[in-house]
């Protein structure tokens, strides 16, 4: 029983805009659920899992973070980025944590940014961890 329009766009395409029960986002001070009726909303997300509800069926997506907006029954995730976790290259995601971990212990010796070092490093095990728990 679809309640809610939910659109997910990132700055590259669309990704998503169907009827739906319910949306999950990690917010940066914990995760939230919007459903029917919510009221107006305007905020910021995190690094984590969006879980969409239609029906009985659940899909999960990996974020980077973005905005969400709420209005009238009407929710926009506005993405940095986001993938399904059905379609998430599990032997990348590998390698970009090698590589984030590779950057982070070579910061003392290089000119390396540990703040992007870091964000990478978070990308990519929210990745690897959505893959095992959700997959």
């Amino acid at each position: 029983m679809a309640e809610l329009n939910l659109e997910i766009i990132t700055p590259e395409k669309p990704v998503f805009k169907d009827q739906i029960e319910a949306v999950t986002i990690p917010g940066t001070m914990g995760s939230f659920q919007i459903l029917k009726e919510h009221a107006p909303l305007i905020s910021s997300f995190e690094i984590g899992i969006i879980k969409v509800k239609q029906g009985s069926t659940e899909n999960f997506y990996t974020t980077s973070g973005g905005t969400v907006e709420v209005n009238k029954n009407q929710v926009l995730v506005l993405s940095d980025s986001i993938e399904q976790i059905s379609d998430i290259d599990l032997n990348r995601a590998e390698q970009a944590k090698q590589r984030a971990e590779e950057r982070l212990k070579k910061q003392s010796d290089e000119n390396i940014d540990e703040a992007r070092a870091r964000a990478a490093l978070n990308r990519a095990l929210n990745r690897l961890n959505a893959v095992k728990k959700y997959s």
